[in-house]
């Protein structure tokens, strides 16, 4: 196994369960969470942003997208800035970016200053989130890294559902007379207390790696997902347009050119944006499979489940996020505990955690009606995805700490773009369906039946990842 460091470049001794403290990993997934948050809390409030701003369809779409767009992008770019500048430098420029520019989101006066404020704002948070990774992965060793790892996917899966609950509650809360404003406001008092709080907090940045930001990476990578992002995000409302599979097929290309100029970067010596080195630490290619899966099925259920609860089961905007706090607390529950579990049993979870998500999206359909029973499903499929934390630990434990940087874009960006085309096609799938038929509930059989069959196809990559790491482990 791979010796990984701490900040200060000194190997922990064997067992040693040192690390930053409580305080310190709240700070950091207190950040992670806004950025998430950002992603969803928008959605309930654009039925008073559309009336309040007089916007139009494609502006509040870009409303909604913008902030995406540019996460998704700028993910990679941010990790390695943070590995030549230094994660806690990034991580607090990041913050100060997003703080003020949740502030300029809350306080614009039309639709389109709205829009470009939230292109700049989801780069503040690409800037600011892969330090929080890689933070954890150079600073906690051991037990406490995965358990800091494990709280880690549970604010990722937690703030998306606690997003659509916060923006009903703050909208209907209208505080101040602001309305749809305080989606956005929200973020600036715990932004300004995360400024004062981390140079208190976080250690500095002793050993910043240097290096280059591989310019010609750069420029092939961030075109090839822009142009794969923003058809996904916007075509199923404008009606996949022509220039939208142009724009898949550009960036096939440029992701073919992106491979070939890594390739000559590595070949000259240089430090391409995604090393070949950290793609061959064991894991991580099955590790970042099932990342592409989980995360893709995880938030297309969340979204076609909150369309259904608030289509056929009529529920209010607050109602339906509630709803998923059974599910939410089933997901920590495994993803806090699962070290307690004999070590022989921790290659099979991963496995087991998809095969139990698979059954229970399998019964979506028949228990769409809702009730205690709907409830519970939404627990078991929770449950089942727990085990996304076990994979991210998996996953990274034999990547260098030098490497953590690299690895932790790579992850994030996956992950990203994995919920996009999870949206754009399972939820895509829904929403003909539920169109055709007139009944969510209806939409929900067919829907159910493609959840599970790409939680099916995530079992491949986890049994090869538990395979692997147990490989590693008797060598």
């Amino acid at each position: 196994m791979t010796q990984t460091t701490d900040l200060r470049g000194v190997v922990p001794e064997r067992g040693a369960r040192n690390g930053p403290g409580g305080a310190t990993l709240g700070l950091l997934l207190l950040g992670q969470f806004m950025a998430i948050l950002d992603v969803n809390i928008v959605n309930v409030a654009l039925p008073t942003m559309r009336a309040d701003l007089h916007a139009s369809g494609a502006g509040l779409q870009l409303i909604v997208a913008g902030y995406t767009i540019t996460y998704a992008v700028l993910l990679i770019t941010g990790a390695r800035l943070g590995d030549i500048a230094g994660h806690r430098r990034m991580y607090h420029t990041g913050l100060a970016a997003f703080t003020v520019l949740s502030l300029a989101c809350g306080l614009a006066p039309s639709t389109w200053p709205l829009v470009g404020f939230r292109f700049l704002q989801g780069a503040g948070a690409a800037l600011m989130t892969p330090q929080v990774m890689s933070m954890i992965q150079r600073g906690f060793t051991g037990p406490a890294r995965a358990r800091a790892l494990g709280l880690y996917s549970a604010v990722i899966a937690g703030g998306v559902v606690v997003g659509q609950a916060a923006g009903g509650l703050l909208v209907s809360a209208d505080l101040f007379g602001a309305g749809w404003r305080t989606v956005f406001l929200v973020n600036v008092p715990i932004g300004a207390a995360l400024l004062v709080a981390g140079p208190r907090l976080l250690r500095r940045d002793e050993h910043s790696r240097g290096g280059d930001l591989d310019l010609p990476g750069l420029l092939t990578l961030s075109p090839a997902v822009l142009l794969f992002v923003v058809p996904l995000i916007l075509g199923h409302e404008l009606g996949w347009p022509l220039w939208g599979w142009v724009s898949l097929a550009a960036s096939a290309a440029f992701l073919a050119a992106f491979v070939a100029v890594e390739r000559r970067v590595a070949a000259r010596g240089g430090r391409p944006l995604v090393s070949p080195r950290v793609l061959r630490a064991p894991g991580l290619l099955p590790a970042c499979g099932a990342i592409m899966l989980a995360p893709g099925s995880w938030g297309s259920f969340l979204f076609t489940t909150t369309l259904h609860l608030q289509g056929d089961l009529k529920m209010s905007p607050l109602e339906s996020g509630l709803a998923f706090i059974p599910c939410v607390a089933a997901f920590a529950l495994v993803g806090l505990n699962w070290q307690r579990l004999p070590a022989r049993w921790h290659r099979r979870v991963i496995p087991a955690g998809f095969a139990i998500a698979a059954a229970g999206y399998l019964c979506v359909g028949p228990l769409a009606g809702g009730g205690v029973a709907y409830e519970l499903l939404t627990a078991v499929i929770g449950f089942g995805l727990g085990v996304m934390s076990i994979i991210m630990t998996v996953g990274l434990e034999h990547v260098p700490a030098a490497d953590a940087a690299d690895a932790s874009g790579l992850m994030l960006t996956l992950m990203q773009i994995s919920q996009v085309i999870g949206i754009a096609t399972i939820g895509t799938l829904f929403l003909t369906a539920a169109e055709s038929s007139g009944s969510t509930r209806h939409a929900e059989y067919g829907t159910g039946w493609a959840l599970g069959a790409v939680a099916l196809a995530g079992t491949v990559f986890t049994v090869i990842l538990a395979r692997r790491r147990e490989g590693v482990r008797d060598t």
